[in-house]
């Protein structure tokens, strides 16, 4: 398969991967994609519980209106109050927390209208996480499908940003748009922002498309691209319908995020944690 054009971000110069990570025990990271449809929002959620398998205190935002993740997460539709209340000052931080989740809502939307007119409107999550980060080990920000105003706020308040992307011929356009927005973020309000990188999604290895998918991103980004793959698989929308994790109800796939989350653990440098994952893996790999 051909590559597409290279997009106006195809410049964008990042640290290699061995060279980015300090090793502290605590990061906030804001999961992205150009797109919907990516497998993200499910990544954040699986991601968040394997992480809290093995002892780590995990919060997860819902920065995304559909509230999708929160929805996943168990969270009461009519839990109060939420991220949008945080974010247009009407709520603090600590009384939106319900359950280790920061829960979005359809009102989300409005609130993001809302922020455009606010002074300082790309720092509103930074300031209202700042509070909460000193009780986690780590925070998962579910970002819009889209690279507006909201996933701009989760840029400016996050340490590290992952992309998701589907296994498909577009993949190498909407990596490339999402690293503009990081780069945007870098450059005028987070400079210390860095890019964990890409995990492809929604991959069936045995066609060539998915094949010529990953070695397209392979080819433009190298190490970035993480090596686990997620397949696709109608077992996750079942599992979310049964509000049963992916870990519980087909461990033969959760190897594949077990894969990816320990990826993220020795890029994130957080090597305590990565042992405590061995022995999910060693149990998810005896199921298979």
């Amino acid at each position: 398969m051909p590559a597409p054009p290279r997009a106006a971000g195809a410049h964008l110069q990042f640290a290699p991967a061995d060279t980015l990570y300090s090793g502290a025990a605590m990061a906030t990271i804001a999961v992205l994609s150009q797109k919907g449809g990516t497998g993200k929002t499910t990544a954040v959620r699986t991601l968040a519980d394997i992480l809290r398998r093995i002892d780590l205190r995990v919060l997860a935002v819902d920065l995304d209106p559909q509230a999708n993740l929160s929805d996943y997460l168990d969270v009461d539709p009519e839990a109060s109050p939420t991220i949008g209340d945080v974010l247009v000052d009407r709520a603090q931080p600590r009384d939106a927390v319900h359950g280790g989740v920061i829960p979005a809502n359809l009102g989300l939307a409005e609130s993001e209208l809302m922020l455009g007119g606010k002074m300082g409107r790309e720092l509103s999550l930074k300031k209202a996480l700042r509070e909460l980060k000193p009780g986690y080990d780590m925070i998962l920000i579910d970002c819009p499908p889209a690279l507006g105003l909201l996933t701009v706020n989760a840029l400016v308040a996050a340490d590290y940003a992952l992309i998701s992307a589907e296994a498909q011929y577009f993949a190498l356009q909407g990596v490339e748009q999402a690293l503009q927005v990081i780069e945007l973020a870098r450059e005028s309000l987070n400079p210390d922002l860095q890019w964990l990188g890409v995990v492809l999604n929604i991959v069936d290895m045995r066609t060539r498309h998915s094949r010529e998918a990953f070695d397209s991103l392979r080819e433009h980004f190298g190490e970035k691209l993480f090596e686990p793959t997620i397949r696709a698989s109608i077992a996750y929308a079942e599992s979310a319908e049964r509000a049963i994790t992916i870990l519980d109800y087909r461990p033969d796939l959760a190897a594949d995020y077990l894969n990816v989350a320990d990826e993220m653990l020795r890029r994130l440098g957080m090597d305590d944690a990565r042992t405590r994952l061995g022995a999910l893996l060693r149990r998810s790999e005896a199921a298979v």
